[in-house]
Parts: C-alpha cells; sequence; structure tokens
C-alpha cells in the first residue's frame, strides 16, 4: 500500500519527521535536492511549489517537486538549478504510484534538466508510461563536468589546453585572488557590483542567491571568491566567482568579471584559484560547472552529461490535444526534411 500526499506549504513539511530528515543536509549532498532550496524559490523566484510525496509501507520514499497551477505542472526549479530529479528511497513503487495519482492532479507535466547517469530520466519516463500517460523525452541542455581521478592541482593545469596554460602564466603575477568561505556583506555587495558591470544578463533574483549564499557560509560550504588588480590591491574587485562545495563535489554557481578588465584575464585566474582551493585543500572528487555548453567551460572541464525534457501527458485530456498535433506535425516537418 503506497499513500500519497501533496504539500503546497512547504513549512509544514519540517514538522513531518521522516520527510524532513530524507530532504535535509543530512541526506541530500546537493543543495537542488533539498527542501531549502525548494523553500528558497518559492519565497524568492514567485514559484507556487507542489510537493508530491508516496510513501510504501516498508519505508519507501518518493518525492517529486513541483510548480504550477491550471493543470500543467513543471519542475520546481529555475535557472539556478542545475538538474532536476526525483528524491527516491527504498525503491521505485512508490514513484509509480505518485506517477498514477499525479493523473487527478495536472493534464500536463513538463520537468527539465533531468541527469540519467543516476537513472532519473529512465525511472521517471518508465513509471509515467506504465501509469498510462505520453512521454516524450528529449535533449534539453548539456552539463559540464571535471571528474578528478585522484590528480593534484598543479597535474590538473597541466593538462590545459596551451592557450590556457600561457594566459594563466602570464597573467596571474598580476591579479590578486583571496576566497572567502564564509558570507561576507562587502565581498558580497563586490560580487552584486561586477556582475552589474559584466556580460552576464540581468540577475534573475538577487534576493534568492543571496540568501542562498548566506546558508551555505553558514553551513561552511561557500566559496566566494574575488580578483584584484595587483597594480591596485585595496581598489575594487574585478572579478568575482560563487561556489560551493558539498559531497565530494564543488558547484560554480556564479561568475563575472568588469569588462574594463578584460585584458588582464581576471576570470581566468580566478578560476584557477578556485581550482586549486576545491582540488588541493577541499579535495573534491567532481567539480560541476552546471549547465550551459560555453566555449569556455570546455577549456576547463572534461567531460558532459546530458540533461533531459521529459513532458507527460494524460493522452484523453481534451487540453493537451492542439499540443499534442503541434508536436506530430513537427515530427513530420522534421522526417521530411530528412526524406
Amino acid at each position: 500500500m503506497v499513500k500519497v500526499d501533496y504539500h503546497s506549504d512547504l513549512k509544514e513539511v519540517q514538522s513531518d519527521g521522516q520527510l524532513a530528515q530524507a530532504l535535509s543536509e543530512a541526506h541530500q549532498s546537493a543543495p537542488f535536492d533539498r527542501l531549502a532550496w525548494w523553500q528558497g524559490l518559492s519565497e524568492y523566484c514567485g514559484l507556487a511549489p507542489l510537493l508530491a510525496v508516496a510513501r510504501g509501507d516498508n519505508g519507501a520514499l518518493a518525492v517529486l517537486p513541483l510548480a504550477g497551477k491550471a493543470g500543467h505542472l513543471t519542475a520546481l526549479s529555475n535557472w539556478y538549478t542545475f538538474r532536476f530529479r526525483p528524491i527516491l528511497l527504498g525503491g521505485h513503487a512508490p514513484l509509480d504510484a505518485l506517477a498514477t495519482r499525479l493523473k487527478s492532479r495536472a493534464h500536463r507535466i513538463t520537468l527539465s534538466h533531468v541527469p540519467d547517469e543516476d537513472g532519473s530520466a529512465s525511472a521517471l519516463e518508465t513509471a509515467f508510461r506504465k501509469a498510462g500517460w505520453l512521454v516524450r523525452r528529449e535533449v534539453c541542455d548539456t552539463n559540464r563536468i571535471l571528474p578528478l581521478e585522484g590528480r593534484s592541482c598543479d597535474e590538473y593545469l597541466a593538462a590545459r589546453p596551451g592557450k590556457l596554460r600561457t594566459t594563466l602564466k602570464r597573467k596571474s603575477g598580476k591579479v590578486v585572488t583571496r576566497v572567502h568561505t564564509e558570507f561576507d556583506g562587502e565581498a558580497w555587495a563586490q560580487y552584486e557590483s561586477i556582475y552589474a558591470e559584466s556580460w552576464k544578463p540581468e540577475e534573475g533574483s538577487p534576493d534568492f542567491l543571496r540568501a542562498f549564499a548566506r546558508a551555505e557560509g553558514a553551513a561552511g560550504r561557500l566559496r566566494l571568491a574575488l580578483a584584484h588588480d595587483a597594480a591596485d590591491p585595496q581598489g575594487p574587485a574585478i572579478a568575482a566567482q560563487m561556489w560551493t562545495v558539498e559531497g565530494g563535489a564543488a558547484f560554480i554557481h556564479k561568475l563575472a568579471h568588469r569588462e574594463a578588465a578584460r585584458p588582464l584575464s581576471p576570470g581566468s585566474v580566478l578560476t584557477a584559484a578556485l581550482m586549486r582551493r576545491v582540488i588541493d585543500i577541499d579535495r573534491v572528487t567532481l567539480v560541476d560547472f552546471g549547465t550551459g555548453d560555453d566555449p569556455y567551460k570546455q577549456d576547463w572541464m572534461e567531460q558532459q552529461r546530458v540533461r533531459y525534457r521529459l513532458d507527460m501527458f494524460r493522452p484523453f485530456s481534451p487540453r493537451n490535444w492542439p499540443v499534442l498535433v503541434q508536436i506530430g506535425l513537427r515530427g513530420l516537418a522534421a522526417r521530411a526534411k530528412r526524406g
């Protein structure tokens, strides 16, 4: 017997001992799988949460953090989320039950940036197909990573492309770097100033990011780094990056530099300094550069992983028919183009 519950108020989840523990820092080794992350998305990013929870008699648990209303549910995630996946403890049976019961809550469910190196995309696809949903699975993004495989930072840097190694050799002496492991209000203000002057698009939710950085600093996981021009080390910082470290992995969340400082390559120098910190001191085994296949990431990362979008439709819901027709027509057009 599997019991299914839904929670739109995430604060009430904290009073549920089993569920709160399963979604706590003690059980989740990445920020995107924790209750605190979803609460931040709800509080600062305007997402309406619907936490779908299925529990089996044997203690097995499946949690699917969803968002949205009006019958079309999506992943409880946004641009800050590297990857989205269900939380499964003790087998897939609760997920199967969840997929069946969600038919009474939604006519369509869209989940993006789902990994499959851990079997998440396949588990979701199988469960929803078994429950009678039409499932469309497609590649939606790339995740660049660096497995260290026991290397020191010097060994890792020696294997970087020649152009990057030359840049680091020429510019490192011209840039001073510092890594903060606790939240520092002045350092954060400098990060925000740098980001505002950078080539980056407008920050999606500064309040969310600040709250996340503060919490990660309190937990000892924050690595907030600033770079200064060595000719003016007391002047304004010229580059900033925000990383976090946990579970043997370093996550690169944000990076930016002032456009006027581009000739000093402060971003590259700062990335190298943070690599040295997380590899030689924090002893991580993996560095995760998030989503997006920007060319500069290829200089630092050595492998890539696929991220999938899963679109699930209740086949007999009239609200899905226009979308399904469009998908069918696009498929026909693509086949015709291929001949």
